[in-house]
């Protein structure tokens, strides 16, 4: 390079080369990344829910209090984390963020976002007021629930047309529990809007519980549709892969949340007494269903477990739909008054810790190794 030509080369500022640094290290961040924020949100509302039951003696619920503030903490600030890295993804790196959104397998997973929002939002309404005060617990929820509902909307009602665009481009991708990721967002809207009927106007509460059905039967059609291609798939060719088996997890979502949705909903009814009755009559056959889908999971994953399963941001799929599968149970236990259920609650919620800490813990690892940091 001649005299001239580097002269005409401007210096690079220290404040480039820290944007350089931030702009290399957000240049790969996936949609699932969000399900950090799911999973680590279901724990405090787990823990939440658990803490009112009866049997919770006084030293139960404090522990349990205290789980539902730590995880909700931090769930909040994986949230900011996460949805700062997203954003200056996109920004740095369009085209790569484009190209997440059109893949066939990281695609899906774009409905991890609104269900991170709506997640910070329950945790916001069971467990802020003791930590930040109810005025801005009630006034985060009220802005997280909204912006999640929209968005969860959004990817709902784009999903088939995706589908759609892959098909039209030539391609024919393999159904696989994933594809569920971007309809389920509006059933956890429906579980999560009950919470903020007491801190909304008393006009509004009726448009709101009709919103939330609206909502629920939205995902219930949509989660049929792609039901029926995941049965046909596992008719043909069973689980598939054992890197696939984590998002077999993902069909426990929207079982456990419908059965959430139905307790909370019907308890909100304007006839109460009427309103639990229906919601025990579908709650009850949905929760055996997702126990049985729960074992079969459970049974997949330990063997693939001792064959080798490389881990993948895919494995915070055996958090989230665990959490809606306690919460699930809850709702059971409190429409019949059986505790056997409250026990099983308590076990599965055990369960849900221990894959909650596992996959923490391999999170961890792999951010600091930097293997998360790259395609796969």
């Amino acid at each position: 390079m001649s005299i001239l030509e580097q002269a005409s080369v401007a210096p690079v500022t220290a404040s480039q080369q820290r944007a350089d640094r931030w702009a290399e290290r957000v240049r790969y961040v996936p949609p699932a990344w969000f399900s950090t924020v799911m999973g680590t949100g279901i724990l405090a509302v787990v823990a939440a829910s658990l803490a009112q039951r009866p049997w919770a003696g006084p030293t139960t619920a404090r522990v349990l209090d205290a789980v539902a503030v730590a995880t909700w903490l931090l769930a909040t600030a994986l949230l900011l984390a996460v949805a700062t890295g997203a954003a200056l993804h996109l920004r740095w790196h369009p085209g790569t963020a484009r190209g997440h959104l059109r893949h066939p397998v990281r695609g899906p997973f774009v409905g991890a976002a609104p269900m991170a929002l709506l997640t910070v939002a329950a945790g916001a309404v069971l467990v802020g007021p003791g930590v930040v005060g109810e005025s801005v617990a009630v006034d985060l929820a009220l802005v997280l629930w909204p912006a999640g509902t929209l968005l969860g909307l959004t990817t709902a009602l784009l999903a088939p047309s995706r589908l759609r665009a892959l098909r039209d481009a030539g391609q024919e991708p393999e159904p696989f529990a994933g594809w569920l990721m971007p309809v389920v967002p509006p059933m956890v809207c429906a579980a999560t809007g009950p919470l903020l009927l007491p801190h909304v106007a008393a006009s509004l509460r009726g448009a709101l519980l009709v919103g939330c059905l609206v909502l629920a039967v939205l995902t219930l059609l949509l989660s049929l549709r792609v039901g029926g291609l995941l049965v046909g798939r596992v008719r043909s060719q069973g689980l598939g892969p054992a890197a696939l088996v984590p998002t077999w997890w993902i069909v426990l979502g929207p079982l456990g949340q419908s059965a959430t949705a139905a307790h909370h909903l019907g308890a909100a009814a304007p006839d109460p007494a009427l309103g639990r009755a229906v919601a025990l009559g579908y709650a009850a056959p949905v929760l055996a269903l997702a126990l049985v889908w729960l074992a079969v999971c459970a049974a997949r994953t330990a063997r693939a477990l001792r064959t080798g399963l490389p881990f993948a941001l895919t494995w915070w799929a055996f958090t989230f739909p665990l959490g809606t599968v306690v919460t699930g149970t809850v709702a059971v236990a409190d429409l019949t008054g059986w505790w056997g259920l409250d026990a099983l609650a308590g076990g599965l919620a055990a369960l849900l810790v221990a894959a909650w800490a596992l996959v923490a813990v391999r999170t961890l690892r792999g951010v600091y190794s930097g293997s998360l940091s790259v395609p796969v």
